[in-house]
């Protein structure tokens, strides 16, 4: 298992506490996939509403609070694939 996607399913787990109302994934390039959703954040790789990817840089970067997510995606560095309401309330709980 990938470090890095260990400590990104515990950061999420602890961001988002109560899960996620639907579900979302985030590709992290060279890394893997983590799932979330209502019952939390897990390593995986499934269908889901929403799938956000990012380079390992970005992705760390919106769990430390230090990238926005809206300006990510603004620039190219954050790509959403499905649901755009759901990758805009997932955004704004990283936030």
């Amino acid at each position: 298992m990938s470090e890095v996607l260990a400590a990104a399913v515990e950061a999420l787990n602890k961001r988002l506490s109560g899960g996620f109302p639907g579900v979302a994934k985030f590709v992290i390039e060279g890394e893997g996939a983590i799932m979330l959703d209502a019952s939390g954040a897990r390593i995986g790789d499934e269908e889901a509403d929403v799938t956000l990817s990012a380079s390992r840089e970005t992705f760390e970067g919106l769990l430390r609070g230090e990238v926005n997510p809206t300006s990510a995606f603004m620039t190219g560095k954050l790509a959403v694939d499905g649901s755009m309401g759901m990758a805009m309330q997932l955004g704004s709980a990283l936030s």
